[in-house]
């Protein structure tokens, strides 16, 4: 096994765990063994990890943690970004010191975590990180990456199109609005009147969310609404409809609705996280960090992250 300067590491590290589901109160920082790479793995040293809502929707019940196969005891978070510094036999790709970026599931809240760099999902991948991008952006980019291009992949959005984009201030949102622009789209995003001026810097034009939001849409765009994609709820999906939207062009994230398409991060195309890296790096491409924590506040920022109100995204500092 290769080490960063040649020497395995010794001693414990921390980790965030939960012995029992629930809410933010349940999550506390524990010293652990460092986990070893072993043959086709890599250990990566993290140095932030990216929250997203999945993170405690999938710790707050047995039956949310079961259809990620989780069980207790059980980590917490996804996204991460670091620096190799172990690599197993096998592995040819990477090498200590790398810089790199990722998911691991429900265990990215911690010192250090294990890859196995075939493994090439979400819960369990690893990428270089581009030298124009430092690591609390790249601890934002997997989950919500992934997610907004898939969705936008359903609704594939041109030059010629209008896209409603339901809950676009939120970290999936900071995403979608920018790749619908790059894609030359004209984007309205719905939020609260606070995120106003955020969704238009992101490059769409706000529109409240809440009962008239049809009439709202219509009047912001009269020659009509090409594509929709939901990333809240089903808010969107109806109105989309109301507007005479074609379900096949319309995209939901969070929830389900009979006849039309649902994203999941895992469905991105392949290279679709490279991308968005690669447009992170040349400025075309923001990502706002509304917050960052060290880890012993784990609590406080899962409860801010919980609130679904923040504007960007929210990072841990490890």
């Amino acid at each position: 096994m290769k080490t960063q300067n040649n020497q395995l590491p010794t001693g414990g590290s921390r980790a965030v765990r939960l012995d029992s589901f629930g809410g933010p109160e349940v999550l506390d920082v524990r010293e652990v063994p460092a986990p070893q790479a072993g043959p086709g793995q890599l250990r990566v040293r993290v140095t932030a990890a990216g929250l997203n809502p999945m993170d405690w929707v999938i710790t707050a019940d047995a039956d949310a943690a079961a259809r990620f196969g989780l069980s207790l005891p059980a980590g917490f978070g996804t996204d991460y970004a670091g620096v190799v510094d172990q690599v197993g036999d096998g592995v040819r790709s990477f090498a200590p010191g790398d810089r790199v970026f990722g998911g691991a599931l429900s265990r990215a809240v911690a010192d250090f975590v294990v890859i196995e760099p075939a493994g090439g999902t979400a819960a369990n991948e690893v990428h270089h990180t581009p030298d124009g991008v430092d690591d609390r952006t790249a601890a934002t980019l997997t989950i919500a990456g992934r997610t907004a291009s898939a969705a936008l992949a359903t609704v594939v959005p041109g030059p010629d199109d209008t896209v409603l984009i339901g809950g676009a201030a939120g970290g999936v949102g900071v995403f979608a609005v920018q790749l619908a622009r790059i894609a030359g789209a004209r984007v309205i995003g719905t939020g609260s009147a606070t995120s106003a001026d955020y969704l238009r810097d992101l490059g769409a034009e706000p529109v409240a969310y809440g009962d008239g939001l049809a009439d709202r849409v219509r009047a912001l765009a009269p020659g009509g609404v090409t594509a929709a994609i939901d990333l809240y709820g089903v808010e969107t999906v109806h109105v989309a409809r109301e507007l005479g939207v074609p379900d096949d062009r319309i995209c939901t994230v969070a929830a389900q609705v009979d006849g039309v398409p649902s994203a999941y991060a895992p469905n991105a195309a392949p290279g679709a996280l490279e991308e968005i890296a690669r447009l992170v790096e040349t400025g075309r491409l923001r990502v706002p960090v509304a917050a960052s924590f060290p880890v012993d506040q784990i609590r406080r920022a899962t409860e801010l992250q919980a609130g679904r109100h923040v504007q960007g995204k929210i990072v841990i500092d490890l």
